[in-house]
């Protein structure tokens, strides 16, 4: 990925030296990227994903977002992957590698805000920039408090994304996900949960959600997970509109979503796979719509509440 010398966000909170405090674990409200035997989190739906629904349940107009963005531009409990970076709060603070790899995620951040105002824009909506908070171990957000070992994740409460930059050496040392642009997609996907939040249906889905049994809960997660797998690949193929990606870059994207899939980090973590337990996707499934969102680069194409996912 050709990220050096491009914009930077100026929406990264660097709260690293002072992460911490308080217990681990997680809120059911964090949407996140699984490192776990079992997905843990919870969901997001996009208005794409309720076309036939949403004007009468939701009481909102779907067309105005289902334009299709041409004017524009991870799991809990069951198992756990260990951090071998050396933890603390200054693990690897200050250095020269960890400088570059702050003006990265920067720099993703705000390809990403480029590419979903200009969608935003063009169905004549504001997008609404998030925050993306660096940390160091634990950290508080308006979800409560969250481990680094449960990955990066999205949290609707105070609409910020939160990582952990040592989920990025996990994803290529543990994980077999080597590339920027695997990383670029773990940030991709969690500003996905970001975007679905400001229409709000991620409230509507908590809403329903209390009244489902923990299967049918997973079964709905599922599929709007993969969505956000889908609005990431929307985002990478207005990316390489660009010229700005790299033979490889793509692959590596694919990769990443085949190695958190919930069979695959089952198999790894626990040495067998629990389908019902299942709330982010298989990794076929979510290599399939990460794929889907790239090659048409259409929010449309991203609807995976109806029909085989």
């Amino acid at each position: 990925m050709l990220w050096k010398g491009r914009r930077q966000s100026d929406n990264v909170e660097d709260d690293r030296s002072d992460s911490g405090g308080g217990g681990l674990g997680g809120s059911p409200g964090q949407f996140r990227i699984p490192i776990g035997g079992r997905a843990g989190g919870g969901g997001s739906i996009f208005l794409v994903i309720l076309v036939v629904l949403a004007g009468w349940y939701f009481g909102f107009d779907p067309s105005t977002i289902l334009g299709g963005g041409d004017g524009g531009l991870l799991p809990g409990g069951g198992g756990q992957i260990t951090d071998n970076s050396g933890g603390g709060q200054d693990s690897g603070a200050g250095t020269p590698a960890n400088d570059e790899m702050k003006q990265f995620v920067a720099t993703v951040l705000a390809e990403t805000e480029d590419t979903w105002t200009g969608i935003f824009k063009s169905q004549g909506l504001t997008y609404e920039d998030p925050k993306l908070v660096l940390f160091s171990g634990q950290v508080r957000s308006a979800c409560g408090f969250a481990s680094a070992a449960a990955g990066p994740f999205y949290c609707p409460g105070d609409h910020k994304v939160y990582l952990d930059m040592t989920f990025f050496q996990q994803l290529d040392q543990q994980f077999g996900a080597s590339g920027e642009f695997a990383r670029a997609y773990v940030i991709a996907h969690e500003v996905g949960h970001h975007v679905q939040n400001l229409t709000g249906i991620m409230s509507k889905f908590n809403q329903m959600r209390q009244s489902m049994g923990e299967v049918e809960a997973n079964q709905m997660s599922v599929r709007i997970e993969l969505q956000a797998d889908c609005f990431a690949g929307v985002w990478a193929h207005y990316t390489a509109q660009k010229g700005i990606l790299e033979q490889g870059d793509i692959e590596s994207a694919l990769n990443a979503a085949k190695q958190i899939g919930d069979d695959t980090l089952q198999k790894k973590t626990q040495g067998y796979v629990v389908p019902e337990s299942f709330n982010h996707g298989t990794s076929q499934q979510r290599q399939t719509w990460l794929a889907r969102g790239y090659k048409s680069g259409k929010l449309s194409d991203c609807n995976t509440l109806s029909g085989p996912i």
